[in-house]
């Protein structure tokens, strides 16, 4: 058995525990299994028989024969369909891969692939990392802290409405992944039912792609070449896309967050931060699932190119395709590292708190703002002179607020007013 320190990739080496399941939908096993149901579905939807226990017993000795048979053919689909012509009657052998291009068997496969790595993984992480952030935005909902644009002090928000702009973001896109609906087309070599309009014209065969395709629970592309145009994928993969730069912002911002002391990390004895620095507990978690989107996006980026197919086709895409199960490995390993990070999160209220306390100059926004609705000239020009680019204190602050000319109840209330006090709507946008 090969051992994982011997492999070339990092998926089915370094994290190989963590990604096992996944070879269930991307792997060469996995690929020529689907294509032996597609084909057996195809045979039984002809009326030739129900020959699908071949499928069901399909085991990784039976994907060698087939790998076997394609070092004589140097035909992936070929070597598909004489295997199961071994083992159906002879009656019907013919009917196997009947009017066929191999893209037909193909679009459907990875289709059906994606679809069930979706429903039965892709989904389960997505919806675990919407659980935690809506779960760390309630907790802290309140948490006043200092808010930053630019890298510099600016209005204070809370840490609560921070994490949740991110479920937010998250949780549109991941509702729109839902609704994008996968493909498939069965319509021969250049997408005209050529062989099998002419062999059987009595049969209609756009109405048994129409009922053959919602079959296996794809959507029927009924116009193409001989290739499905991906269309869909693409789409899936640009969702998958922005779902993963969401995530490379959240991991980001909570990186600087750490550096700030906003956060402390939950520390594992067994564990260590720097071969050197015994001090240090790094946000590895945070930097591991930044790396991890890197690599899928780039993937994801260049699977765009799928809806591109030379005139009727050409073969580069069957070699991108074969990668589609590294982009999905990596993002969620990126999801998984993320996931690790949240939970580790302790954040540090006394810290985030003297930080706000540090920047009354924050608070000229809302002086001047004050200012401006009681018409006063150049409120905001005043408040520049006083802040612009300087540490001013609480109590020269409140010196300035004394000595403006506006009614008694705003000037109270801005004398009282503290940094902590000033996050707007935040916790009710929350709620």
């Amino acid at each position: 058995m090969k051992n994982n320190l011997t492999a070339i990739s990092p998926v089915d080496g370094r994290y190989q525990k963590k990604l096992k399941e996944l070879s269930e939908y991307f792997s060469e096993y996995a690929l020529i299994k689907k294509r032996v149901f597609v084909e057996l579905k195809y045979l039984r939807e002809l009326g030739k028989g129900d020959y699908l226990d071949i499928h069901k017993k399909f085991s990784l000795n039976e994907a060698q024969k087939v790998k076997e048979i394609e070092k004589k053919t140097n035909h992936d689909i070929k070597a598909v369909e004489y295997y199961i012509k071994e083992r159906v009657p002879e009656k019907v052998r013919e009917f196997v891969h009947y009017g066929l291009a191999s893209e037909d068997v193909n679009n459907l496969a990875y289709s059906l692939l994606v679809k069930e790595f979706l429903e039965k993984e892709y989904y389960g992480k997505a919806e675990s990392l919407l659980k935690k952030l809506k779960e760390l935005s309630m907790k802290s909902r309140d948490v006043a802290m200092l808010g930053r644009t630019h890298g510099q002090p600016a209005s204070p928000t809370t840490l609560g409405k921070e994490f949740f702009v991110f479920y937010s973001r998250l949780e549109k896109q991941y509702e729109k992944l839902k609704q994008v609906k996968l493909a498939g087309k069965l319509n021969g070599a250049t997408g005209n039912y050529n062989a099998l309009a002419f062999s059987e014209p009595e049969r209609d065969w756009v109405s048994f792609s129409e009922k053959f395709i919602p079959g296996l629970g794809l959507e029927p592309n009924l116009i193409t070449t001989q290739v499905e145009p991906r269309d869909a994928l693409v789409e899936l993969f640009q969702n998958v896309k922005r779902i993963n730069n969401i995530l490379l912002d959240m991991n980001r911002d909570l990186w600087a967050y750490i550096s700030y002391g906003y956060f402390t990390l939950e520390k594992k004895d067994s564990e260590t931060g720097s071969s050197t620095m015994p001090h240090k507990i790094n946000p590895i978690d945070f930097e591991n699932s930044e790396g991890n989107i890197k690599v899928a996006n780039a993937l994801l980026t260049a699977f765009e190119e799928l809806q591109i197919s030379r005139m009727q086709r050409d073969l580069s895409d069957s070699t991108v395709m074969r990668n589609i199960g590294v982009a999905f490995s990596h993002s969620i390993l990126a999801y998984i590292s993320a996931l690790k990070g949240l939970e580790k999160l302790r954040p540090d209220k006394a810290a985030i708190k003297a930080d706000l306390e540090k920047h009354p100059e924050i608070l000229a926004e809302a002086v001047q703002t004050v200012l401006r609705k009681h018409g006063k000239k150049d409120a905001y020009e005043k408040l520049k002179e006083l802040s612009r680019g300087k540490n001013i204190s609480m109590e020269k602050l409140r010196d300035f607020i004394k000595k403006l000319d506006i009614e008694k109840k705003d000037k109270d209330r801005l004398l009282k007013l503290e940094p902590e006090d000033y996050t707007g709507l935040a916790d009710k946008l929350v709620k």
